[in-house]
Protein backbone atom coordinates (compact mmCIF):
# COMPACT_ATOMS: atom_id res chain seq x y z
CA UNK A 1 0.00 0.00 0.00
CA UNK A 2 2.97 2.45 1.13
CA UNK A 3 4.22 2.16 -2.65
CA UNK A 4 0.76 3.04 -3.90
CA UNK A 5 1.07 6.75 -2.54
CA UNK A 6 1.93 8.94 -5.47
CA UNK A 7 1.61 12.31 -3.94
CA UNK A 8 5.20 14.16 -4.02
CA UNK A 9 6.39 11.49 -7.11
CA UNK A 10 7.53 13.14 -10.54
CA UNK A 11 6.93 11.17 -13.30
CA UNK A 12 9.35 12.28 -16.12
CA UNK A 13 7.89 12.41 -19.49
CA UNK A 14 8.60 15.45 -21.88
CA UNK A 15 5.08 16.04 -22.59
CA UNK A 16 3.40 19.69 -23.28
CA UNK A 17 2.36 19.46 -19.89
CA UNK A 18 5.48 18.73 -18.11
CA UNK A 19 6.95 22.09 -20.10
CA UNK A 20 4.31 24.20 -18.86
CA UNK A 21 5.57 26.76 -16.25
CA UNK A 22 5.06 26.02 -13.03
CA UNK A 23 2.93 28.86 -12.27
CA UNK A 24 0.66 27.97 -14.76
CA UNK A 25 0.14 24.68 -13.43
CA UNK A 26 -0.34 25.70 -9.63
CA UNK A 27 -3.01 28.51 -10.54
CA UNK A 28 -4.55 25.94 -12.87
CA UNK A 29 -4.21 23.20 -9.97
CA UNK A 30 -6.10 25.59 -7.39
CA UNK A 31 -8.90 26.77 -10.33
CA UNK A 32 -9.12 23.21 -10.59
CA UNK A 33 -9.94 22.13 -7.24
CA UNK A 34 -12.51 25.68 -6.81
CA UNK A 35 -14.22 24.39 -9.51
CA UNK A 36 -15.08 21.50 -8.06
CA UNK A 37 -16.69 23.21 -5.17
CA UNK A 38 -19.05 24.79 -7.87
CA UNK A 39 -20.51 21.33 -9.05
CA UNK A 40 -24.14 20.03 -7.88
CA UNK A 41 -24.98 18.64 -11.33
CA UNK A 42 -23.54 15.46 -13.21
CA UNK A 43 -22.79 17.47 -16.32
CA UNK A 44 -20.46 19.61 -14.40
CA UNK A 45 -18.63 15.68 -13.42
CA UNK A 46 -18.79 15.16 -17.45
CA UNK A 47 -16.71 18.24 -18.29
CA UNK A 48 -14.27 17.41 -15.45
CA UNK A 49 -13.65 13.49 -16.49
CA UNK A 50 -13.14 15.25 -20.04
CA UNK A 51 -10.60 18.16 -18.67
CA UNK A 52 -8.75 15.20 -16.71
CA UNK A 53 -8.24 12.96 -19.52
CA UNK A 54 -7.09 14.89 -21.67
CA UNK A 55 -4.31 16.11 -19.21
CA UNK A 56 -3.62 12.93 -18.34
CA UNK A 57 -3.74 11.94 -22.45
CA UNK A 58 -1.45 14.84 -23.08
CA UNK A 59 1.21 14.40 -20.24
CA UNK A 60 1.66 10.86 -21.34
CA UNK A 61 1.42 9.20 -17.55
CA UNK A 62 -0.20 5.89 -17.33
CA UNK A 63 -3.62 5.98 -16.30
CA UNK A 64 -3.10 2.92 -14.32
CA UNK A 65 0.03 5.02 -12.53
CA UNK A 66 -2.19 7.61 -11.84
CA UNK A 67 -5.39 6.18 -10.35
CA UNK A 68 -2.92 3.91 -8.13
CA UNK A 69 -2.73 6.88 -5.77
CA UNK A 70 -6.59 6.34 -4.95
CA UNK A 71 -5.68 2.91 -3.18
CA UNK A 72 -4.28 4.21 0.13
CA UNK A 73 -7.52 6.80 0.52
CA UNK A 74 -10.43 4.25 -0.50
CA UNK A 75 -11.23 3.87 2.46
CA UNK A 76 -11.69 7.49 3.69
CA UNK A 77 -13.51 7.70 0.62
CA UNK A 78 -16.05 4.84 1.41
CA UNK A 79 -16.55 5.98 4.97
CA UNK A 80 -17.18 9.78 3.31
CA UNK A 81 -19.73 7.95 0.97
CA UNK A 82 -21.33 6.00 3.89
CA UNK A 83 -21.78 8.88 6.16
CA UNK A 84 -23.24 11.21 3.44
CA UNK A 85 -25.48 8.02 2.21
CA UNK A 86 -26.91 7.02 6.02
CA UNK A 87 -26.57 10.68 7.50
CA UNK A 88 -28.28 12.78 4.82
CA UNK A 89 -32.40 12.69 5.80
CA UNK A 90 -34.81 13.17 3.03
CA UNK A 91 -36.68 10.67 1.15
CA UNK A 92 -36.10 6.80 2.39
CA UNK A 93 -35.20 3.88 0.09
CA UNK A 94 -34.19 1.15 2.51
CA UNK A 95 -33.28 1.06 6.30
CA UNK A 96 -31.46 -1.16 8.43
CA UNK A 97 -32.21 -0.79 12.11
CA UNK A 98 -31.82 3.14 12.92
CA UNK A 99 -29.87 3.47 9.66
CA UNK A 100 -31.92 4.70 6.57
CA UNK A 101 -30.70 5.37 3.47
CA UNK A 102 -32.35 8.28 1.14
CA UNK A 103 -32.28 9.35 -1.93
CA UNK A 104 -30.76 12.72 -1.14
CA UNK A 105 -28.20 10.67 0.44
CA UNK A 106 -27.03 8.60 -2.14
CA UNK A 107 -26.36 11.31 -4.58
CA UNK A 108 -24.64 13.49 -2.34
CA UNK A 109 -22.57 10.50 -1.15
CA UNK A 110 -21.64 9.98 -4.66
CA UNK A 111 -21.07 13.70 -5.54
CA UNK A 112 -18.73 13.72 -2.48
CA UNK A 113 -16.91 10.24 -3.61
CA UNK A 114 -16.58 11.92 -7.35
CA UNK A 115 -14.98 14.94 -5.39
CA UNK A 116 -12.53 13.63 -3.47
CA UNK A 117 -11.42 11.04 -6.02
CA UNK A 118 -11.05 14.48 -8.79
CA UNK A 119 -9.23 16.46 -6.15
CA UNK A 120 -6.59 13.44 -5.33
CA UNK A 121 -6.36 12.46 -9.09
CA UNK A 122 -5.96 16.81 -9.93
CA UNK A 123 -3.35 17.47 -7.29
CA UNK A 124 -1.29 14.44 -7.74
CA UNK A 125 -1.23 15.35 -11.56
CA UNK A 126 0.84 18.65 -10.22
CA UNK A 127 3.77 16.55 -8.65
CA UNK A 128 3.82 14.10 -11.26
CA UNK A 129 4.12 16.54 -13.76
CA UNK A 130 6.48 19.02 -12.06
CA UNK A 131 9.76 18.63 -10.62
CA UNK A 132 10.31 19.73 -6.85
CA UNK A 133 13.01 22.35 -7.81
CA UNK A 134 10.63 24.13 -10.52
CA UNK A 135 7.62 23.71 -8.03
CA UNK A 136 9.96 25.45 -5.33
CA UNK A 137 10.70 28.15 -7.85
CA UNK A 138 6.93 28.88 -9.43
CA UNK A 139 5.79 28.58 -5.64
CA UNK A 140 7.97 31.58 -4.58
CA UNK A 141 7.55 33.66 -7.66
CA UNK A 142 3.40 33.52 -6.16
CA UNK A 143 4.55 34.79 -3.20
CA UNK A 144 6.60 37.04 -4.01
CA UNK A 145 4.20 40.16 -3.86
CA UNK A 146 3.11 38.84 -0.20
CA UNK A 147 6.92 39.77 0.75
CA UNK A 148 5.91 43.56 1.44
CA UNK A 149 3.31 41.90 4.07
CA UNK A 150 6.05 40.43 6.12
CA UNK A 151 5.39 36.85 3.89
CA UNK A 152 9.11 34.76 3.52
CA UNK A 153 8.32 33.14 0.44
CA UNK A 154 11.39 31.73 -0.25
CA UNK A 155 11.44 29.84 3.02
CA UNK A 156 7.37 29.02 2.98
CA UNK A 157 7.75 27.39 -0.79
CA UNK A 158 11.56 25.70 0.18
CA UNK A 159 9.80 24.08 3.26
CA UNK A 160 6.40 22.73 1.13
CA UNK A 161 8.63 21.71 -1.38
CA UNK A 162 11.21 19.53 1.10
CA UNK A 163 7.68 18.16 2.30
CA UNK A 164 6.28 17.31 -0.56
CA UNK A 165 10.31 15.65 -2.31
CA UNK A 166 10.76 13.81 1.42
CA UNK A 167 7.47 11.66 0.92
CA UNK A 168 8.61 9.12 -1.01
CA UNK A 169 12.06 8.73 0.94
CA UNK A 170 9.63 8.50 4.46
CA UNK A 171 7.43 6.15 2.33
CA UNK A 172 10.33 3.96 1.20
CA UNK A 173 12.05 4.11 4.73
CA UNK A 174 8.42 2.89 5.99
CA UNK A 175 8.55 -0.01 3.84
CA UNK A 176 12.39 -0.75 4.60
CA UNK A 177 11.70 -0.51 8.44
CA UNK A 178 8.19 -3.13 7.90
CA UNK A 179 10.26 -5.45 6.38
CA UNK A 180 12.88 -6.05 8.38
CA UNK A 181 10.26 -6.26 11.89
CA UNK A 182 8.60 -8.55 9.56
CA UNK A 183 11.38 -11.13 9.03
CA UNK A 184 12.37 -10.76 12.79
CA UNK A 185 8.51 -12.02 13.43
CA UNK A 186 6.52 -8.62 13.87
CA UNK A 187 2.87 -8.70 12.79
CA UNK A 188 0.88 -5.96 11.25
CA UNK A 189 -2.04 -7.32 10.08
CA UNK A 190 -3.82 -9.98 12.34
CA UNK A 191 -5.74 -8.44 15.51
CA UNK A 192 -8.07 -5.46 15.57
CA UNK A 193 -7.89 -2.08 15.13
CA UNK A 194 -6.17 -1.58 18.78
CA UNK A 195 -3.70 -4.25 18.29
CA UNK A 196 -2.90 -3.25 14.89
CA UNK A 197 -2.40 0.18 16.44
CA UNK A 198 -0.11 -1.06 19.11
CA UNK A 199 2.21 -2.97 16.43
CA UNK A 200 2.91 0.20 14.57
CA UNK A 201 4.54 1.70 17.80
CA UNK A 202 7.76 -0.09 17.26
CA UNK A 203 7.57 0.90 13.35
CA UNK A 204 7.25 4.90 14.63
CA UNK A 205 9.85 4.95 16.76
CA UNK A 206 12.89 4.09 14.10
CA UNK A 207 10.99 5.99 11.46
CA UNK A 208 10.81 9.08 14.10
CA UNK A 209 14.39 8.68 15.06
CA UNK A 210 15.61 8.58 10.98
CA UNK A 211 13.55 11.54 9.87
CA UNK A 212 15.44 13.47 12.56
CA UNK A 213 18.76 12.33 11.37
CA UNK A 214 17.65 12.21 7.70
CA UNK A 215 16.88 16.81 8.69
CA UNK A 216 19.94 17.22 10.53
CA UNK A 217 22.05 15.77 7.44
CA UNK A 218 20.11 18.29 5.10
CA UNK A 219 20.49 21.10 7.54
CA UNK A 220 23.79 20.27 8.02
CA UNK A 221 24.71 20.20 3.79
CA UNK A 222 22.69 23.71 3.31
CA UNK A 223 25.09 25.05 5.79
CA UNK A 224 27.81 23.87 4.43
CA UNK A 225 26.71 25.54 0.82
CA UNK A 226 26.39 28.54 2.58
CA UNK A 227 22.92 28.40 1.83
CA UNK A 228 20.98 31.69 3.45
CA UNK A 229 17.59 32.06 2.29
CA UNK A 230 16.50 33.67 -0.64
CA UNK A 231 17.94 36.60 -0.89
CA UNK A 232 20.57 37.54 -3.71
CA UNK A 233 19.63 33.85 -5.21
CA UNK A 234 20.18 33.62 -8.90
CA UNK A 235 18.48 30.67 -10.58
CA UNK A 236 20.30 28.42 -13.34
CA UNK A 237 16.63 28.57 -15.23
CA UNK A 238 14.38 31.58 -15.31
CA UNK A 239 10.70 31.49 -15.39
CA UNK A 240 9.34 32.71 -18.69
CA UNK A 241 5.78 32.46 -19.78
CA UNK A 242 5.50 30.83 -23.04
CA UNK A 243 3.00 30.50 -25.73
CA UNK A 244 1.59 26.78 -24.36
CA UNK A 245 0.97 28.72 -20.99
CA UNK A 246 -1.48 31.20 -22.67
CA UNK A 247 -3.10 28.40 -23.92
CA UNK A 248 -3.46 26.73 -20.95
CA UNK A 249 -4.89 29.76 -19.04
CA UNK A 250 -7.55 29.80 -21.83
CA UNK A 251 -8.58 26.10 -20.90
CA UNK A 252 -8.00 27.11 -17.33
CA UNK A 253 -10.36 29.78 -17.77
CA UNK A 254 -12.57 28.40 -19.55
CA UNK A 255 -13.12 25.37 -17.03
CA UNK A 256 -14.03 27.65 -14.39
CA UNK A 257 -16.07 29.63 -16.93
CA UNK A 258 -18.50 26.54 -17.31
CA UNK A 259 -18.02 25.51 -13.91
CA UNK A 260 -20.02 28.93 -12.88
CA UNK A 261 -22.51 28.64 -15.85
CA UNK A 262 -23.49 25.57 -14.58
CA UNK A 263 -23.92 26.00 -11.04
CA UNK A 264 -25.96 28.94 -12.13
CA UNK A 265 -28.42 27.54 -15.26
CA UNK A 266 -28.55 23.48 -14.44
Amino acid sequence: MLKDITIGQHYPTGSVIHGLDPRTKIIGTFAFMAGLFLIKSFWAYIVVVVLLGSVILISRIPLKYVLKGLRPLMVLILVTFLINLFMTRGEIIFGVGPLNMTREGLRQGVFMAMRLIFLIVGTSLLTLTTSPITLTDGIEHLLNPFRKIGVPAHELAMMMTIALRFIPTLLEETDKIMKAQIARGADFESGNIMNRAKSLVPLLVPLFISSFRRADDLAMAMEARCYRGGENRTRLKALQWRKNDGLAFVVISGYFGLMILLRLTV
